[in-house]
């Protein structure tokens, strides 16, 4: 048994970052192509490498140390300020360029090196709240994975069960709207009334950055269980005059603020329309993932009857009640609460609810709300069961989508906006 080295020559954690950083420093400096690459490969290792001490510490002078120059920047700022011309435009430029963009672009060398600097951005994600001095690095990162992943760079394949299993085994484990209770539930939701696409990156060929699970339906359901009921019928795809997006799962957390969603939407409506042209409504069947919260968050704002406010005492982060549980008596009560959130709950004048945020600024329409269409316990713990159904039409896709980002204004159906009597800010279409 090979003997245990003493404590003395073991390396602390600051040893252990600065040969990183060391490595970091070289791959800057370097030029050869070749010597480059091979310098990447060895950063990359030596980082994945490091214990959790180490690598906080790595994280905090990698924020530090890879700034740009304060007096480099003053300088081509005031010589910018007295001659606004393009080459002290370009200088200015240049000197503003953090070193980490160019030491994550060399580190993207390294085979495999995309996919590191994507868990990275992940790892620097989770310790933003106690480390804000690290934004810089976030921003980096996110400035060149913005530009990585645009989407000339994305392709998009529809997954069925001829995909590679690496490939569908990322779908059961990323799917985070509606879970994939192993291979049986996944090879219902890939039959042949139902369709799947994700988009990939060439850097990531078995790694699905997002995707969509749709229904081929006779008529817009007002429940998601029958979508997902590993024992429903098969329906007949050729009949199906509905599609419903029900699941959209982001895969990547170190891709997130990388837009991705409405390229995918538009793309699949595009080719389902093509596939399947008596497919008549592109509809979703949404989640209202903040309502429940929102709810038992503002109490003082809102007069709740006290059957509602008895209700929501009863939830816990990790235990909903049963559906059974909510009485429909209180449906018009709760129904009227999920469209004031909907239409009038606000941060920085966008919709507070995320789901909603995403659809209506792609140019979607809020079609309907639908009671107790989510009865699992993760439907009942976001919204108390409420769901919505936001359609896409091409034809209003753009008018919708202006009117929601200048304005902030909600488009709803005419059957949702005679539901409503009082609608700040929203307008209804057919």
């Amino acid at each position: 048994m090979r003997a245990k080295a003493p404590a003395h020559r073991i390396p602390g954690k600051a040893q252990r970052a600065g040969r990183v950083l060391a490595l970091c420093e070289a791959l800057l400096s370097e030029r050869g192509e070749v010597s480059g690459a091979r310098l990447a490969s060895y950063a990359l290792s030596a980082y994945r490498s490091l214990d959790p001490a180490a690598r906080e510490l790595f994280l905090t002078r990698l924020a530090t140390e890879f700034t740009p120059d304060a007096d480099q920047v003053r300088r081509a700022a005031a010589r910018f300020a007295a001659e606004a011309s393009p080459a002290n435009l370009v200088t200015l430029q240049a000197v503003v360029e953090s070193p980490r963009q160019e030491l994550f672009r060399r580190a993207n060398q390294a085979p495999g090196g995309t996919a590191a600097l994507i868990d990275l951005r992940r790892q620097v994600l989770g310790t933003l709240p106690g480390h804000p001095e690290r934004a810089g690095i976030d921003a980096d990162l996110l400035h060149l994975l913005r530009s990585w992943f645009n989407r000339g760079f994305l392709n998009l394949q529809r997954i069925d069960w001829r995909t590679p299993a690496v490939v569908l085994e990322r779908l059961i484990q990323y799917e985070a709207v509606h879970q994939i209770n192993g291979w049986r539930d996944l090879h219902r939701r890939l039959e042949g009334d139902r369709r799947c696409y994700a988009f990939f990156h060439p850097s990531l060929p078995d790694e699905p950055l997002i995707f969509i699970e749709v229904a081929l339906t006779r008529g817009m359901p007002a429940r998601v269980q029958p979508l997902i009921d590993p024992d429903s019928p098969i329906g007949d795809a050729q009949r199906a005059d509905c599609a419903i997006f029900y699941s959209i799962t982001n895969c990547q957390e170190g891709l997130r603020g990388v837009s991705f969603g409405s390229f995918l939407i538009k793309q699949v409506v595009d080719d389902l329309g093509r596939e399947l042209p008596g497919l008549k409504t592109f509809a979703t069947m949404s989640p209202v993932p903040g309502f429940r919260r929102w709810l038992s968050d503002q109490p003082a704002n809102l007069r709740y009857s006290k059957k509602l406010q008895a209700l929501l005492a009863t939830f816990t982060s990790t235990t909903p009640p049963e559906a059974e549980a909510i009485p429909g008596t209180l449906r018009e009560e709760i129904t009227g609460l999920c469209v004031e959130y909907l239409l009038r709950a606000r941060r920085h004048g966008a919709a507070l609810d995320p789901v909603a945020r995403f659809h209506l600024s792609n140019g979607a329409c809020l079609q309907r709300l639908n009671w107790m269409a989510d009865s699992s316990p993760a439907g009942l713990t976001r919204s108390l069961g409420m769901m919505a159904n936001y359609v896409y039409r091409a034809g209003d896709v753009e008018r919708n989508h202006e009117a929601y980002a200048r304005n902030g204004t909600v488009t709803v159906s005419r059957s949702f906006a005679r539901s409503v009597p009082s609608r700040p800010r929203s307008r209804a279409r057919t």
